[in-house]
């Protein structure tokens, strides 16, 4: 039997809700204008919560996303003032900003919330901020780059972000994919971690992509698994209404990173190699740089701070994915061959 714990506290006529949210991940093709959304959680319908763990989510068509998570209240306040502030106008920065100083939910505060954020900007260029308060339900933290916001909360550990970014970043197909693929990422027993005892990665699990002209209520792609019989997969099951969709697969290969023309800092080479490679940084102006390196299913083999030009080895052979990382966001990605 799932035990689950809602504290309800009713205010003179309105009835608020806390609940406790997981793992997400929101992005934007600069492409496409797609705005897309996905996330899993052990809150399900079973708790209260008719559509689950989608509840975190918000998305307005051709303009951004938010996901907000952690401690929440039902209504979501804090979502839907984030999204109004997003239909004015605001930054992803600055409606985390705007947030942090009027809290709309009674219960927690700034430190229990967590918050991903990305948007397109008047000449359609992608925009992130994240955040992760540190009264957060451990473990937590955040990932982000130019166009994508990962966050989660009362994870196993770290390696359930750094998979689903590492899968979000390699796969292929358009972004509706990326998003699939980065949830997969995740599709480990335990990955929130109240699920563990039950061998799953959550009980409920969701997808959203929007179209530049879709109406808010009628998302392109809008898919929801808001609880499954026990022991049963959430992120499996979403996985079958997602391909049974047969979403149009793009083989133009566009990188799920987006990047300036010319922000290139590092030169890799040899690509392929026997073992060593040379990261030639060319760009001094960049600081506070980190390395690091992914093996071909997504999990972390090394992490090294960057001062200068870098060697490192690589001993197995195989496919691995590289992060250039300064303190906010990826800078430069790619792939190295070990043969």
């Amino acid at each position: 039997m799932r035990s689950l714990t809602i504290i309800t506290f009713v205010l003179l006529v309105t009835l608020e809700v806390k609940a406790q949210h997981t793992f997400s991940i929101v992005a934007v093709d600069p492409v496409t204008g797609q705005i897309g959304s996905a996330g899993a959680s052990c809150i399900d319908a079973s708790s209260g919560i008719p559509e689950g763990v989608a509840i975190i989510s918000g998305i307005i068509p051709g303009h951004g996303a938010i996901n907000a998570q952690a401690t929440i209240c039902i209504p979501h306040n804090n979502l839907l003032v984030g999204l109004n502030h997003m239909s004015n106008g605001l930054a992803p920065q600055e409606i985390l900003d705007t947030l942090f100083k009027a809290d709309a939910c009674i219960f927690g505060d700034k430190h229990t919330r967590q918050y991903g954020i990305v948007d397109l900007d008047s000449l359609g260029a992608p925009r992130s901020a994240a955040f992760t308060g540190n009264n957060a339900m451990s473990y937590k933290g955040h990932l982000s780059g130019s166009n994508y916001a990962i966050q989660g909360n009362i994870l196993l550990g770290p390696e359930v972000l750094d998979s689903m970014e590492s899968r979000f970043i390699r796969a292929k197909g358009g972004l509706a994919y990326q998003l699939m693929a980065a949830l997969q990422g995740a599709n480990i027993p335990g990955a929130d971690s109240r699920c563990l005892a039950e061998g799953v990665s959550s009980l409920s699990s969701y997808i959203k992509v929007s179209k530049p002209d879709d109406h808010p209520d009628s998302l392109w792609i809008d898919l929801i698994v808001n609880e499954t019989p026990f022991a049963k997969e959430p992120i499996d099951s979403l996985q079958v209404l997602f391909d049974n969709l047969d979403v149009p697969f793009d083989s133009s290969n566009t990188t799920a990173v987006y990047s300036i023309p010319g922000n290139t800092i590092a030169n890799v080479f040899p690509n392929p190699s026997n073992s060593r490679l040379v990261f030639q940084i060319n760009k001094a102006a960049y600081m506070n740089l980190r390395l690091e390196i992914f093996n071909s299913v997504g999990i972390r083999v090394m992490t090294e701070n960057i001062l200068g030009d870098t060697e490192i080895e690589l001993n197995k052979t195989g496919i691995y994915l590289y992060m250039i990382r300064s303190e906010y966001e990826i800078i430069q990605a790619g792939k190295v061959l070990i043969n």
